[in-house]
């Protein structure tokens, strides 16, 4: 993990991002939280399609689990238009269709409260309470949520086995059985041990006679280069049958319509990634490859005490 210099994690930094992470103080009208859209219950997702922001209104995009996320150093949001976290954190805060909410009034409230003047002094004594503290705050609970003790894990340092299913499902998985067992592509983006290569992909969501007809530009949008127009960040696969519904626009419900959708090879466009073609995979196939994706999931993870509101 690449921590930055000038935000080194302390107890206490930690301490008052996961207050903040937790509080709707930081809505506009004191409805939603971070949390709200990043569930910990949930791997730290929704559960819907887009997420929803003040007043019901709707975004455009799906939640993405911030399990692992202080991993991600090649810019974070789905385009990736924020370098790091510190960064990214400020954006929900001020979203119209996330918090909508702006600094002065949020530094307003936190002043006013009772215990925020106390816990930024503890966390950050040499600065004051603003917008740069309370990012690296946010940043710094962060990156505390980790996710290393799935089946897969266990397996990896030797201390379970996979069943027959799960093993032929990792063999489909990572390519490593051909030409006995088919080849599924997918370890080529989701590369463990994050199950992703972090990097920005179209997967062949829409078919696109010209690269400036994706309804959703994604990256190319963010840098400005028509290529990278419709390419998404390659989201991790850990936990990732808690974290239905999929893709950056959560438009397939199930992880049966994912793998479907790869089976079909998706749909054209002169920037899809080579490695999204028709993949022939029979039932059998596609249910031992879902058998591997369970071993990903961390149930420890969903249960941590410390991803959730310190108890009073």
């Amino acid at each position: 993990m690449k921590i930055p210099s000038d935000n080194p994690l302390t107890y206490e930094g930690v301490t008052l991002g996961r207050t903040l992470f937790f509080d709707p103080i930081l809505s506009l009208d004191s409805t939603i939280s971070c949390a709200s859209c990043h569930n910990p219950s949930l791997a730290f997702t929704d559960g819907r399609p887009v997420s929803s922001g003040i007043a019901g209104r709707t975004g455009q995009r799906s939640a993405p689990s911030l399990l692992n996320i202080g991993f991600h150093y090649k810019g974070v949001f789905w385009d990736g238009r924020s370098p790091s976290l510190e960064e990214q954190a400020l954006h929900p805060l001020n979203d119209s269709l996330e918090m909508g909410n702006h600094w002065e009034v949020i530094q307003e409230r936190l002043l006013h409260h009772p215990n925020y003047s106390e816990l930024f002094r503890l966390a950050f004594p040499a600065a004051n309470m603003n917008k740069i503290t309370t990012a690296k705050a946010l940043a710094q609970f962060q990156r505390t949520l980790i996710s290393t003790d799935s089946k897969f894990d266990q397996v990896q340092r030797g201390e379970t086995q996979f069943t027959p299913q799960e093993q032929r499902g990792w063999t489909i998985f990572f390519d490593a059985g051909y030409p006995d067992v088919p080849m599924a592509e997918c370890s080529h983006c989701h590369t463990d041990p994050l199950f992703t290569n972090l990097n920005f992909a179209n997967n062949g969501l829409n078919e696109s006679l010209s690269l400036d007809d994706f309804p959703d530009e994604g990256l190319g949008r963010v840098n400005g280069n028509k290529f990278d127009n419709g390419k998404f960040r390659v989201p991790t696969l850990r936990n990732i049958l808690l974290t239905a519904p999929y893709m950056h626009d959560g438009r397939l419900e199930s992880i049966e319509d994912v793998i479907q959708h790869y089976n079909d090879g998706g749909l054209y466009a002169e920037n899809l990634d080579p490695n999204v073609r028709p993949l022939h995979l029979s039932d059998k196939d596609q249910q031992d490859l879902i058998a591997f994706l369970q071993t990903l999931t961390d149930s420890s993870a969903l249960i941590n005490p410390m991803y959730y509101p310190a108890k009073k």
